[in-house]
C-alpha cells in the first residue's frame, strides 16, 4: 500500500465528512507513528514539528492526486483561509475496499483516529498531539 492509499483510507473512513487541514494533518501522522508498516511501497509521510505540530505537505500533495482521480474533493471551507478533505462517493468505495483487506487491528485504528480527530476542536486536537508527542511542539505558535 501506497500513502495515498493509506490517505484514501483515512477519508473514506469518515464516508465522505470533511477534515480540515489540521484534522487530517493529525490523522495521518498518528497512523504514520502507530502503523508505521503500513506504507510498504513508495515513500512514507515525513512529519516534522511546524506551527501547529505534525506537519507534511505532502498529504496535500497527495490529496489533490486522489481528486485527480475523482476519490477526493477538497472544498473551500466557506471563508477564504482554507480547505476541507473528503472522499467522494467513489473514494468512499475504494477506501472501504482498502479498509477492509487491512488487519482488523489497522482498520480499526483507523477508523477510531477518523473520528477522534474529527470530533475534538482546533485547540483540543493540537493540544492533545502535544501532550502525547512533546517533540512536535517545537517550532509552534500555538498557545495552550
Amino acid at each position: 500500500m501506497n500513502r495515498s492509499n493509506v490517505l484514501l483510507a483515512v477519508l473514506s473512513a469518515s464516508d465522505g465528512r470533511p477534515f480540515q487541514p489540521v484534522q487530517i494533518q493529525k490523522a495521518m501522522f498518528l497512523v504514520s507513528q502507530n502503523l508505521p508498516d503500513l506504507v510498504t511501497v513508495g515513500r512514507k509521510y515525513s512529519f516534522a514539528p511546524y506551527d501547529y505540530g505534525p506537519f507534511d505537505s505532502t498529504v496535500y500533495d497527495d490529496a489533490r492526486v486522489l481528486r485527480s482521480a475523482g476519490l477526493a474533493r477538497i472544498a473551500d471551507a466557506g471563508n477564504g483561509r482554507w480547505s476541507t478533505y473528503s472522499a467522494t462517493d467513489e473514494g468512499v468505495e475504494a477506501g472501504t475496499k482498502l479498509l477492509d483487506g487491512m488487519a482488523e487491528g489497522h482498520r480499526k485504528y483507523i477508523r477510531d483516529v477518523a473520528a477522534w480527530v474529527r470530533k475534538l476542536s482546533f485547540s483540543a486536537l493540537v493540544k492533545s498531539i502535544y501532550d502525547a508527542y512533546p517533540q512536535m511542539r517545537e517550532n509552534s505558535i500555538f498557545e495552550s
